[in-house]
């Protein structure tokens, strides 16, 4: 492998949620959570990560800026996206790594956080 496709290798596992994290934190997401689904025996994806804006724009803006970070510095595109049109509740599916940023009245009403509640939880600072 030569030292060009070194640097165009997907990010994978930890190094990926990390940088979905840093380009949550970007755009002042808040009540940023990671459930790891792993030990779960009916678990969708590895892993979950959950934050919610204050507005359908900063919604918008978080999926976005999410979206292009991990196009442009971890060479993926999600394989399913979905909820821009309304900015309620956007969806990322980076396979592993399933990215749900809610407007937080929408976050409130549908509780995922409690429907996985058997998942290990890793919050993160609002910045």
């Amino acid at each position: 492998m030569n030292s060009l496709q070194a640097q165009h290798q997907e990010l994978t596992g930890e190094a990926l949620n990390a940088l979905i994290i840093e380009s949550i934190q970007d755009i002042k997401g808040k009540n940023i959570v990671k459930l790891d689904l792993r030990h779960l025996d009916d678990s969708p994806t590895d892993f979950f990560i959950i934050c919610e804006g204050d507005s359908n724009t900063q919604v918008k803006a978080i999926s976005d800026n999410v979206y292009l970070r991990v196009k442009k510095e971890g060479f993926s595109l999600p394989s399913h996206y979905e909820g821009q049109q309304n900015a309620l509740w956007i969806l990322l599916d980076y396979f592993s790594t399933v990215v749900h940023v809610f407007y937080k009245d929408t976050r409130k009403f549908y509780e995922l956080e409690d429907l996985w509640g058997d998942a290990i939880f890793t919050e993160y600072d609002n910045l």
